[in-house]
């Protein structure tokens, strides 16, 4: 019998779980709204305000604890009121969103304090902490929504302070250019998590997230079909996952601490809380979870591939995020329980990149901001704190025991393999190979960062260490990434299962192989990976691209996806855009121009401005138009049914 998923009302103190929100969004709110008045002590401001809601999303989780029923949600009033049609805006606090808003907010704290002295000399740093708060802001609203609609507000809402991040420096055309791909890139997936919420309007008149989990059962399988592959279309554009991937190492241009921000604890998540979160809807059709299983299987590899290629220590580390969320979605597409092994990660990982990325932004500030792994090397003498720290989250992202990235990435391995077919081999074998992989790129960084020869520039001449607010969370974070797994894996499982709607069974088939064989198979393999790392780069490595085998030469191009993109969707879009301009001069606009003069005629701006709207007016006559015929045909062909 399938579950009924219910919601009790949240009172007393978990009724104000709406401050989780409000209080990053004010100080955000102030931040812009006066301006340089608050230069001298904004950073603060924003500082203080991710730790009152890490403390408040502490307290709440403790009550959560308390109570029998593990979920709660507080209407606080009607968004949408249409006849029987509503859309509350609301917040719902369960097991799934409290461990998501302790990552945002406790992670999240550590990154804010760190950016206090990196950005010390930078004339923005108040605008940069505005941005930062309403990044936080707007993905607290997405992991604390209680429907679909109010997840879409804080998913676009992270879109446009991602946008703002990434582009901080937009003098720079490099970041100005990312900034740009990473937004459009987003809105494709956008595009179809607005669609599928469209047909959770059509097919069952709600978005509340416990009217869709109780009725999705009801729908045709062609349509839970379209929905789960929608929703998994939005997914994989916040997260970096294939097709929509070529953003996230872009993102890089932003300053370091947006960098680890995105990667760690906000908007790459996303896509894995919203398939755990839809996880009623995934399970209801096996064809949605082998897709979901195959993205995350192709992009764990493809991720590990270009990382092992690459040579800026941030894009190392970015396609390295890539790969590490592919191991999630490779977890919550396998269903039943394997759902919590993603999220353990998730969280795990929180921890170990965040350390990884603010090293490497330690490391950058004690080199005059250089980011090429081959001109480094022998900085484990000059930057103990910063080597010592990032040799924990190396450890702990290949997966060497005890640290943290074996408790939380193992699993997943030994889940893939217990599918009841030969998919099995195919999905285990890549998340075993991705292992060994990882292994072998993560290493390569750590070694020709911090061991070796010296290969510094001519203007370094004494790195040094980086003070103690940045040095002080490498720390925290470092004894995270040490000890986060092992404690996670021993208690998030049992703390998930108490979310509604996401209790799944206890396990999968048989494993093709068993358990303790894995297990000695998986740190085989990454000490292989590790070991011929070590032998190949201790000595250093040559500081000019050398030639390359045909593998190494599609990996340093990020496999041509990039050039696959502007081949099959840019070009073809600039063409057509030049078309309708084309067009539009020669007969449009005289059309268009008689329409405004009809309306009222009039010359200067107001005659600009009666033809703009004319003009935009058409456009959206004519795209609506597009989109009933589109729907009528979809409808008449039967694909919703």
């Amino acid at each position: 019998m399938e579950e009924t998923v219910r919601y009790a009302e949240a009172t007393g103190l978990l009724g104000s779980v709406w401050l989780l929100v409000a209080i990053p969004l004010v100080s955000a709110a102030i931040l812009l709204l006066l301006g340089r008045r608050a230069d001298r002590w904004g950073h603060w401001l924003g500082v203080a305000a991710i730790g009152a809601a890490f403390v408040l999303g502490l307290t709440y989780f403790f009550q959560l604890r308390g109570l029998e029923n593990k979920s709660v949600e507080r209407s606080l009033w009607d968004f949408i009121a249409v006849g029987d049609f509503r859309v509350d805006f609301g917040l719902l606090f369960d097991p799934l969103a409290a461990v998501f808003v302790l990552l945002i907010t406790g992670v999240g704290f550590l990154i804010h304090l760190y950016a206090v002295e990196y950005m010390a000399h930078d004339a923005g740093r108040r605008r940069f902490f505005a941005y930062f708060n309403l990044f936080v802001a707007a993905m607290l609203l997405l992991v604390l929504g209680n429907n679909y609609v109010m997840l879409y507000f804080g998913w676009e809402g992270v879109g446009l302070a991602s946008y703002l991040l990434i582009s901080f420096w937009y003098d720079r055309p490099s970041a100005a250019t990312a900034g740009k791909k990473a937004f459009l890139m987003n809105r494709v997936g956008d595009a179809g998590l607005a669609i599928g919420i469209f047909i959770m309007f059509a097919t069952l008149g709600t978005t509340q997230y416990d009217e869709v989990f109780n009725g999705v059962g009801g729908l045709a399988g062609g349509t839970v079909l379209a929905l789960g592959l929608l929703l998994l279309l939005g997914a994989t554009g916040k997260s970096g996952q294939f097709p929509l991937q070529a953003w996230l190492p872009d993102a890089m241009e932003g300053p370091t601490p947006v960098s680890a921000l995105i990667h760690a604890a906000t908007m790459v998540t996303a896509g894995v809380y919203l398939i755990a979160r839809s996880n009623p809807v995934f399970s209801a059709n096996e064809t949605l979870q082998l897709v979901v299983v195959s993205v995350g299987a192709l992009t764990l590899l493809i991720g590990c591939l270009i990382g092992a290629a690459k040579d800026d220590i941030k894009r190392v580390l970015a396609w390295s995020t890539v790969s590490q969320i592919g191991y999630m979605f490779l977890g919550v597409g396998l269903g039943g329980a394997a759902y919590a092994l993603a999220i353990v990660h998730l969280l795990a990982h929180g921890f170990f990149k965040a350390n990884m990325f603010l090293g490497a932004g330690s490391v950058m500030h004690g080199m005059k901001d250089q980011v090429d792994i081959r001109r480094f090397g022998g900085l484990s003498t000059h930057m103990k704190i910063t080597w010592l720290t990032f040799m924990m989250g190396w450890l702990a992202i290949i997966g060497m025991f005890p640290f943290s990235g074996f408790f939380s990435k193992e699993p997943i391995i030994v889940a893939a393999f217990e599918r009841e077919d030969w998919t099995a081999w195919l999905f285990g074998g890549a998340a075993l190979l991705g292992a060994g992989l990882t292994a072998f790129y993560m290493t390569r960084l750590f070694v020709l960062t911090f061991h070796g020869p010296k290969r510094w520039t001519e203007d370094i001449e004494h790195p040094h260490e980086s003070p103690a607010l940045m040095t002080i969370p490498l720390i925290l974070l470092a004894v995270g990434s040490v000890a986060a797994g092992f404690l996670l894996a021993t208690s998030v499982p049992d703390w998930l299962t108490a979310t509604a709607g996401l209790g799944g069974e206890e396990g999968h088939h048989e494993s093709v192989l068993p358990h303790s064989v894995l297990t000695v198979l998986s740190l085989l393999v990454t000490v292989l990976g590790a070991g011929l790392a070590w032998m190949l780069f201790r000595n250093g490595t040559a500081t000019t691209p050398q030639p390359a085998g045909v593998l190494v030469t599609a990996a340093r191009r990020n496999l041509y996806t990039d050039a696959f993109n502007e081949a099959v969707f840019e070009k073809p879009g600039i063409f057509l855009t030049r078309a309708l301009v084309f067009l539009d001069n020669r007969g449009v606009d005289g059309l268009v121009n008689g329409l405004a003069a009809a309306v009222g005629g009039g010359s200067g701006r107001l005659r600009r401005l009666q033809t703009g709207f004319v003009r935009s007016y058409a456009t959206s006559i004519l795209t609506g138009a597009l989109l009933v015929v589109a729907a009528f045909l979809a409808v008449q062909a039967g694909w919703l049914a």
